[in-house]
């Protein structure tokens, strides 16, 4: 009788799930806000206290998720084609890579020309973009004429990127220009909170794409059947260029905010495991594996509840190993909820 009631059970979230995936997610993110304030107003002893260690966490959450959550809206369009992108981590420490060594105020080519200040800013970021366009369009072309599967043409990507990139940087010793920080390190109200305005400019800004354009049709129609979307006279190899071309555009935006607010890169560990992140956030933000399905504002809200679910482990004291274990758990649970509904 248990185990029946407990099948209607899960028979019925992911009835809820696939119905309305967007109302699914903004309660699972309720239900982690909840128990969050239940764990902060445990340590901080009082209803105070724990507003004050609420507001102290989410400013944290927003501002280190920035970059896995800008990531993470080019991996939304990916999945919903009915691909996936694993070099998105190595993409941002490559082009990250790059960013510096255009704005080094010692060995970069712009000082070299004489070119600094807010002309060496634009100019190096407009490089850093051109090339997540570049190696986003390397694995768009791999999956769209090469025929390769998106998980193993992005897979080789991903350890050509950062090997590549680590073996270019073993010397390297970079000096990022003061100026080029306060684009994400600049105080408001005295408090950072650049990266986390960039993150929902990208979040409505490639809702929008997402919604109300062509692009954003073409993207759902390959996702939900790449044949009737070829016979219906979309040209889906050029749509699948432009949705990896927009991932490198995304992990380039992404390196832009890391660099302006941390300064510097580790290029053995920078954006490593943002890949998975991203996956996570996608796919708790009521994506479908499958494609077809996906929602942009959904991938932005599974970024939260990520972020919030660490920092409740972290509260606690759950080892680091545990936490990323928890993670992978979140995600099976997800997908077996899409599962449950295509059955």
């Amino acid at each position: 009788m248990n185990n029946k009631t407990s099948k209607r059970t899960i028979g019925s979230v992911g009835e809820i799930w696939s119905k309305n995936s967007f109302l699914s997610t903004l309660f699972a993110l309720l239900v982690m806000i909840l128990i969050q304030a239940a764990v902060q107003g445990f340590n901080a002893g009082s209803f105070t206290g724990m507003l004050g260690k609420m507001w102290i966490a989410w400013l944290n959450i927003l501002r280190n998720n920035a970059y896995a959550g800008v990531i993470a809206l080019g991996m939304c369009f990916a999945i919903i084609t009915g691909g996936i992108d694993l070099s998105v981590g190595s993409t941002l420490c490559a082009i990250g890579a790059g960013l510096l060594y255009m704005l080094d105020e010692t060995n970069g080519p712009l000082a070299a020309m004489g070119i600094t200040g807010p002309l060496a800013y634009v100019i190096a970021i407009l490089a850093a973009i051109l090339m997540g366009v570049l190696m986003g369009g390397l694995n768009g072309a791999l999956i769209a004429y090469g025929k390769l599967p998106p998980f193993i043409a992005t897979l080789g990507t991903m350890k050509i990127f950062r090997s590549v990139t680590q073996q270019m940087t073993q010397t390297f010793n970079p000096s990022v220009p003061a100026g080029f920080k306060t684009i994400a390190s600049a105080r408001i109200g005295n408090q950072i909170i650049l990266p986390i305005l960039y993150w929902v400019i990208m979040v409505v800004i490639m809702h929008i794409i997402f919604r109300k354009t062509a692009f954003g049709r073409q993207t759902i129609a390959i996702g939900s059947n790449e044949k009737a979307a070829k016979l219906s006279g979309i040209n889906v190899a050029w749509v699948k260029m432009k949705v990896y071309a927009l991932g490198g555009v995304m992990c380039a935006i992404g390196a832009i905010i890391y660099i302006a607010r941390i300064g510097s890169m580790d290029f053995a560990n920078a954006g490593s495991g943002y890949e998975m992140d991203a996956i996570a956030a996608v796919v708790v933000g009521g994506t479908s594996m499958a494609g077809g399905k996906g929602s942009l504002v959904g991938a932005f809200v599974g970024m939260l509840i990520i972020g919030v679910m660490n920092n409740i482990l972290n509260t606690v004291g759950v080892p680091t190993f545990l936490c990323e274990a928890v993670k992978g758990l979140i995600i099976i649970f997800a997908v077996l909820l899409q599962k449950k509904d295509s059955n």
